[in-house]
């Protein structure tokens, strides 16, 4: 009976851990082989052996298999009398570097080197602490940990994945380098006009470096405990990317693999050992995944725990590139807002019965941060600031008391806009909303004539997939050719410039289904198209005016900005870029998100009620004349003024729209957001530049 037991259990230990059976054979075999090895040497009666005691044979009989050198404590002199002990003591040598040498050196070795592979391969348990966590990798997710390097103090990211680590790692190093070495260029250029030891000092004291941490680790990101050790109760934010786009219909209908992600996270960071506030933010870009998100966050979102914010990337991405083709200066504009560089977006809890009356008293007391509107999200009002830093809406002063103004002209309308629509992507649809929501928001407001034209060129295939646009009224016409066909594309666009008198806006768009060979081909075919077009027009022309055509190009590879830009293109759109410092932002301040949505979305019949935008008004036509130069705070608080006391006539109905100006745009395209102190800097503008504006028409 003992012995099927013994056997039972060392068949279980050496099926389950055959390691330890070994080491254990190993420390027993050795233990012995030294007491039988010590026991015969201390009992052989020959001379230079007599003397010594068990215990002193043991500790011979180590050293002499540790240095075989050592046999001389135990003979001293080797003759025909100490023949057998000498014989038995190599014998004990020779068996011992085997047995315990060998065998021990060689299992520890066989240890460690298992013991960096588990680590390297990700199966041991990390302990980190107010981290970020990714979840799945597609071509947003280098740019989301690229942001990061604009936040202060050491950041530690932790990429999660089911298989690519190293070529993961590697795009992380080439995008946050490429980062780190364009900035420092620029730093060095802003720098070139000081001394040499002032240039030096300062370039030390200014220099990005890098503060991330990221460890990319393969495994099941379904598994509760894969997942608990890369220590996600601890995390600061839980990133789950949705996979890159395809053109299967049937992949494109929903996500399992992010309800099942999701599922799985919430249930870990929803439990009461977890930390409080945790972020979990989940890409979603199909009407039955968020359908089902909608249902796992009212089931499993616990207030002041995990907090689930769904990003609806298609929807996102139509009213930017929709609303860039409308006012293209916004693409500067929200390149920096919509980052952690410069001058960007920040909220604080205030309970404020009327936001007109706050932002009036807060500008009394502040000149560092521009106060600009309140939302209730997540059971709390958060008011919604512009500042360089975060304490910046808390710095208090004494603000000037001048007596400088200006003067809003109470007949504006916003100008008509033309714009072509070269190419398709993933995402018109939501392109096409984020028009139709600027029409029904805008044509109403006019005397007569459509406020929105738009002129799609593209081939065959993709216009027949939309219904050749037949939904939206403002698509006057559609043009089917090839990106071959350089006759249609020329012809068309040529016609359209010369039958407006307005600026048009030409759209370029990318297509998100190509394969990685041909990302971005057909957008660049169409930028050569278009600048040789305008090329055409200036040299039969000289007088043309080449800043009446806007070019909006949305690429996908970052790599392809410089190409683009050496085209003189002002408004280079890397689409994956907004949503991926969308989501850098999110994780630091959720509340943000709805103030997100609310500035990007055009008020249409059916809102509740009127939310604000960010507009870039020329300043001829907003101003009854050119505003005189001014500080930075007296200008803000001018505007704002100005704008509580005009009346302005729609819907039969006199209106006043409260504007907060948080900054202005050169006709160049040069863009200055307001920060810092105030007081300190100044405001000169011309008639053909434009004033960004916060406000609601």
């Amino acid at each position: 009976m003992m012995r099927r037991r013994l056997k039972e259990w060392f068949s279980i230990r050496l099926a389950k851990n055959p390691g330890q059976i070994v080491l254990l054979t190993i420390l027993v075999f050795n233990v012995v082989f030294l007491l039988l090895s010590a026991f015969i040497i201390s009992r052989m009666s020959l001379s230079g052996t007599e003397h010594l005691s068990f215990i002193e044979a043991a500790y011979y009989t180590v050293t002499m298999i540790l240095d075989a050198g050592c046999v001389s404590f135990v003979i001293e002199d080797i003759g025909q009398t100490n023949a057998v002990v000498a014989i038995v003591c190599l014998l004990i040598i020779i068996v011992g570097m085997v047995s315990f040498t060998g065998a021990v050196i060689g299992y520890l070795s066989n240890y460690i080197s298992s013991f960096i592979e588990n680590a390297g391969s990700g199966k041991r348990r990390l302990h980190l602490y107010n981290h970020f966590i990714i979840l799945n990798w597609n071509n947003r997710a280098s740019e989301i940990i690229n942001d990061l390097l604009y936040m202060p103090g050491r950041q530690k990211v932790v990429v999660f994945v089911e298989e690519g680590k190293e070529r993961i790692e590697k795009e992380i190093y080439e995008r946050l380098a490429d980062t780190i070495n364009t900035e420092n260029r620029r730093l060095k250029k802003s720098l070139a006009s000081k001394n040499f030891i002032s240039r030096r000092f300062e370039y030390r004291a200014r220099k990005m470096t890098n503060n991330i941490l990221s460890i990319v680790r393969e495994g099941d990101i379904y598994s509760s405990k894969q997942l608990y050790d890369i220590s996600m109760p601890r995390a600061r934010s839980v990133i789950i990317l949705g996979s890159d786009n395809t053109r299967s219909a049937e992949e494109n209908k929903g996500n399992v693999q992010t309800l099942k992600t999701l599922m799985q996270v919430a249930e870990i960071t929803s439990a009461a050992n977890s930390n409080d506030n945790q972020k979990i933010i989940v890409e979603i870009s199909d009407d039955w995944t968020e359908e089902l998100v909608e249902k796992i966050i009212s089931y499993k979102q616990v207030d002041s725990k995990c907090n689930i914010v769904p990003i609806k990337v298609h929807k996102v991405l139509g009213q930017l590139l929709s609303q860039f083709s409308i006012t293209p200066e916004l693409n500067n504009v929200y390149n920096e807002l919509l980052s952690n560089k410069g001058t960007t977006f920040f909220e604080h809890a205030v309970e404020t019965e009327n936001d007109n009356d706050y932002i009036t008293e807060y500008l009394k007391t502040h000149r560092h941060a521009i106060p600009l509107a309140s939302l209730e999200t997540g059971g709390r009002q958060h008011f919604f600031y512009t500042c360089g830093e975060e304490q910046d809406i808390f710095r208090t002063c004494d603000a000037s008391s001048g007596n400088y103004s200006v003067s809003l002209n109470p007949s504006y309308r916003i100008e008509k806009k033309n714009v072509i629509i070269l190419g398709h992507n993933s995402k018109c649809h939501e392109i096409m909303e984020g028009f139709a929501a600027f029409a029904a928001e805008w044509e109403e407001d006019r005397d007569a004539g459509r406020i929105l034209s738009i002129i799609v060129i593209d081939d065959a295939e993709s216009l027949e997939r939309m219904n050749n646009y037949d939904e939206y009224d403002f698509v006057i016409e559609t043009v089917p050719t090839s990106i071959y066909d350089k006759e249609t594309i020329y012809g068309a666009i040529e016609k359209i410039v010369a039958d407006n008198d307005e600026d048009i806006s030409i759209l370029i768009l990318s297509d998100d289904y190509a394969d990685s060979e041909n990302v971005d081909a057909t957008a660049l075919t169409n930028l050569v198209y278009v600048q040789d077009i305008i090329n055409n027009m200036k040299a039969e022309d000289p007088d043309f005016d080449e800043e009446s055509i806007d070019v909006v190009v949305e690429i996908i590879d970052p790599k392809h900005y410089d190409v683009v830009n050496s085209y003189s293109v002002k408004n280079v759109v890397i689409s994956n870029r907004y949503i991926s410092k969308m989501i850098t932002q999110i994780g630091e301040k959720d509340a943000i998100f709805d103030f997100y949505q609310d500035i990007l979305t055009f008020d249409t019949e059916e809102g509740e009620f009127d939310s604000k935008e960010i507009y870039a008004k020329k300043v001829s036509s907003y101003f009854n004349e050119i505003p005189g130069e001014c500080t930075v705070e007296e200008f803000i608080r001018a505007v704002w003024e100005a704008s509580l006391n005009t009346n302005y006539t729609a819907d039969g109905e006199s209106h006043t729209f409260p504007a907060m100006a948080i900054g202005y745009v050169r006709k160049g395209g040069d863009v200055c957001l307001f920060s810092g102190d105030q007081s300190a800097s100044r405001v000169c503008l011309g008639e053909c530049d434009k004033v960004v504006l916060y406000t609601v028409h």
